[in-house]
């Protein structure tokens, strides 16, 4: 495996293997690896000859009062798991060589619509954040294929939304949310957890998997999320937002929507976390 942090480098790797008629695939990560970035890592190693994983913090993601400074990093370790998951190449390009005038004087990218729902009303600034680092990123690795998790959902509709408005020759796949196996959606932020916080997390998923059992007919939905609300403040959460939409916009859903998405983001304490389930109404 080889580990590279210069931009040229990268490039020029892409270029020798797009030469010798070999495809990429990519999964883009800031680091502190767990058991969902390489479910992602060993889904991608099976689409193309060569498999790249950046590890990446981007300041752009991250607003004023948010953990940019204290974000879990793992460097090693992360490479260590990369390593023995068959990876060919760590992309891990600091701040300074992808910002070299500060991010703040970067061209930025902005998906609108999308953009500026539930994620967007609480994180101002976040996917543009998104779009502008993946889109560097994409001209760095040169990527046939682009892997990610639906973790976070809103996320994977602004980066395939980019990728079709801008006309890039790359292929996105979205692989399912994994898990703990009492439900927990993986998250580097679960770090942050004490032993108490963890016991709590968990019932997010609950929470959302109860509130996709109670919908059988659309009139239902307003009733069903109101009452979700209240059981994650009765839990202990904070919450910012807890919807149904439409899955291929985050749009209020139509009568004759069946393809659904449960989102919800909440605080304990300091620590934001978010999880959303996809399904059909199958009733409407």
């Amino acid at each position: 495996m080889i580990i590279l942090d210069s931009i040229a480098a990268m490039q020029q790797q892409a270029r020798d293997w797009r030469r010798a008629g070999e495809q990429i695939v990519f999964v883009p990560t800031m680091g502190n690896l767990h058991a969902g970035h390489i479910a992602l890592v060993e889904a991608a190693r099976s689409q193309a000859e060569h498999c790249v994983v950046s590890i990446f913090v981007n300041p752009g993601q991250f607003g004023p009062e948010e953990d940019f400074a204290t974000y879990p990093r793992s460097f090693d370790a992360d490479c260590g798991k990369l390593k023995a998951a068959g990876v060919d190449c760590v992309f891990a390009p600091s701040t300074e060589a992808m910002y070299p005038e500060g991010k703040d004087a970067c061209t930025s990218i902005m998906v609108p619509g999308i953009s500026d729902v539930l994620e967007g009303e609480h994180r101002p600034g976040f996917f543009t954040g998104v779009a502008t680092v993946v889109n560097k990123l994409f001209n760095c690795v040169r990527p046939d294929i682009a892997i990610f998790g639906e973790k976070d959902f809103q996320q994977c509709l602004v980066i395939q939304r980019m990728v079709r408005d801008l006309d890039l020759s790359v292929k996105i796949v979205t692989l399912p949310t994994v898990r703990e196996a009492d439900g927990l959606a993986l998250s580097s932020r679960n770090a942050y957890l004490n032993a108490e916080q963890r016991q709590i997390a968990v019932r997010l998923s609950i929470c959302l998997g109860r509130l996709v059992a109670a919908i059988h007919q659309p009139g239902e939905i307003n009733f069903a999320v109101i009452h979700a609300s209240q059981e994650l403040e009765q839990q202990g959460f904070e919450v910012d937002y807890v919807v149904i939409r439409r899955q291929r916009d985050l749009q209020v859903p139509a009568a004759s929507d069946t393809a659904l998405v449960a989102l919800a983001a909440v605080r304990l304490g300091a620590i934001r976390l978010i999880d959303n389930v996809p399904f059909i109404l199958e009733n409407a």
